[in-house]
């Protein structure tokens, strides 16, 4: 599904002493089949902009005209006109799964069986069978790496806090979304949990999920995994680069009170020492290029 985004605004309390514009003018595009990353400060925007993906947040009948010509809003994910009373808001977030900060907070119900199950009786069309619920929890539940003989009947609450946060996303993708958002999918973790859980979004991205968007403040993570990167600062989107072109920009991130990768960091300094590393910040290719440096080779 692509995503395609313009001339998106949103406030806060509209009309009212306490209204606050959250989204002004946004506009951009997500590609299908990327592996997307947001990235911006608190209160940015970045939050206000995901949760209209699936239409948490709706556009504002008032945005839908065209007031000006060339302005007109359009919000689309695939064949959803987000803009539009007649879309099947339903259908849209079967197609795109979203999974918040601390997912693992959201678990309910008694049993990983039936918390999984949830999110898939929600979103089908009419009572399906018990074989069919039972499949698509087994699958879901593989996929993220969890045994379904093992943690079927256990309940969420008595699972370690990495085996929680997968039985919370598998409750979002056992829907097969072709969309998967997460905010903050890493948020809390240790430094091996935070591997795992990009360990198992890219084995989502390239087997269930075909695009991927992430909200993160890691810059490392983002420097690691993501294609390309929005940059939200007070509402508005400053960058949509590949990491290698984004955090050439370090000293402009910088500045709007962002963090850079280490890698970038490291460059920088480098950079004021008169030696010139030209890498993609992953810390792969960083650490190659500054091996080769030091063995007289190139750097380029």
């Amino acid at each position: 599904m692509r995503i395609v985004v313009n001339h998106l605004n949103y406030i806060y309390n509209d009309r009212s002493p306490f209204a606050v514009q959250a989204l002004k003018d946004v506009s951009f595009t997500i590609e299908h089949g990327e592996f997307f990353g947001i990235i911006g400060h608190t209160g940015s925007g970045k939050s206000t902009f995901v949760q209209h993906l699936n239409g948490l947040i709706r556009v504002p009948s008032s945005l839908k005209r065209k007031p000006i010509k060339g302005d007109m809003t359009e919000l689309r994910v695939g064949e959803f006109d987000l803009t539009s009373k007649k879309t099947d808001f339903r259908a849209l977030r079967r197609n795109v799964g979203m999974v918040f900060q601390y997912p693992e907070n959201q678990l309910f119900a008694e049993t990983v069986f039936e918390d999984v199950a949830f999110g898939y009786r929600n979103f089908f069309d009419g009572k399906p069978e018990k074989g069919q619920v039972e499949s698509a929890v087994r699958e879901a539940l593989g996929i993220v790496g969890l045994d379904y003989e093992t943690v079927k009947n256990v309940s969420p609450f008595d699972l370690s806090g990495g085996q929680k946060r997968r039985v919370a996303i598998a409750g979002v993708i056992v829907t097969h979304p072709e969309v998967l958002v997460l905010d903050e999918p890493a948020a809390g973790l240790d430094p091996l949990g935070k591997q795992e859980i990009m360990r198992l979004l890219h084995r989502l991205h390239g087997s269930w999920c075909k695009t991927i968007v992430v909200v993160s403040h890691d810059m490392d993570e983002i420097a690691e995994n993501c294609t390309r990167v929005a940059v939200f600062a007070e509402g508005t989107v400053k960058y949509v680069l590949p990491p290698r072109e984004l955090f050439h920009h370090s000293e402009e991130l910088l500045s709007l009170g962002l963090d850079v990768p280490l890698t970038a960091k490291l460059c920088l300094e480098l950079e004021k020492q008169g030696v010139h590393i030209d890498c993609d910040y992953t810390t792969e290719d960083f650490l190659r290029k500054v091996l080769a440096l030091g063995k007289g080779g190139t750097v380029c």
